[in-house]
């Protein structure tokens, strides 16, 4: 059940490389356009022109129809404050004290990059604070797991128990995926789990982290428009997302940049 799972061959993590970076580039971008006043659609907009005539890639989100009914209208996800993901930017206007998820998939010469990061507007609460950092930290929970020979049920097992005892909860409808050579690859990735189950992780596989972290109750619902996913009890929801490359002895971060928010401190670099 697990053969699916491509390796990705020197030419190919090298192609991936390079778009993961330039989506990561994206979110360095945006970084200071997002504040009180904009509208969603203002930063998608520049996004979109960012992507294509500077960088000279693609959005992989304009458009996407994976069930031929209903094509994502934009070039990037921006989900507010209790939009767990998959928010479609319009003319909504921030206002202080929002948080929010930007998420960017490029493609450059065929291959396919994908990170988000989230985004404050203003003064926010403590329990924005809060929820933001438990979620960023889950994250690299689930990176430090990565190197051959483990499981892909470790990284949900390590990022559930570190995200529950904070009083969050894990959203288990919407997982991590492989990527590169297509948008969405073989394996899942889930953001909860048990230890030494799964596919066993082998060099050159290349998939995405990206726990989505609610403040309250897991549950979610779909709005109308068929594709952004609330928490069902309106609480707060955040998402950090990174691309990974299993190397030899460990992992590598792809989706790095110069504004990318580093490791935290308790990170051990990897071999």
């Amino acid at each position: 059940m697990f053969d699916n799972i491509l390796i990705k061959t020197p030419e190919q993590i090298e192609g991936i490389r390079a778009a993961c970076r330039d989506a990561a580039l994206v979110l360095d971008y945006i970084e200071p356009f997002v504040k009180a006043g904009v509208t969603t659609e203002y930063l998608d907009d520049l996004m979109l022109r960012y992507t294509e005539d500077v960088l000279k890639d693609k959005s992989a989100c304009l458009n996407y129809d994976p069930d031929g009914t209903n094509p994502y209208p934009k070039a990037t996800c921006i989900s507010v404050n209790h939009q767990i993901c998959h928010g479609i930017p319009n003319e909504k206007v921030l206002k202080n004290g929002d948080i929010l998820n930007i998420d960017v998939t490029v493609i450059k010469n065929g291959y396919y990059g994908d990170t988000s990061r989230m985004y404050s507007v203003g003064h926010i609460s403590v329990a924005a604070k809060h929820l933001i950092n438990v979620t960023f930290d889950s994250m690299w929970k689930g990176i430090e797991i990565v190197r051959p020979g483990a499981h892909f049920g470790d990284i949900g097992y390590a990022i559930q128990h570190f995200v529950e005892p904070q009083g969050c909860s894990v959203v288990r409808e919407f997982c991590g995926h492989g990527v590169g050579v297509g948008f969405h690859e073989d394996p899942q990735v889930c953001h909860y789990g048990k230890l030494g189950t799964g596919a066993v992780m082998k060099p050159g596989m290349i998939f995405t982290i990206e726990p989505m972290i609610n403040a309250g109750r897991k549950e979610l619902r779909i709005l109308p428009n068929g594709w952004t996913a609330v928490t069902k009890d309106r609480s707060l929801s955040a998402q950090w997302e990174h691309t990974i490359l299993v190397t030899e002895t460990g992992y590598e971060v792809l989706t790095v940049s110069p504004k990318c928010p580093p490791a935290p401190s308790w990170i051990k670099p990897s071999s």
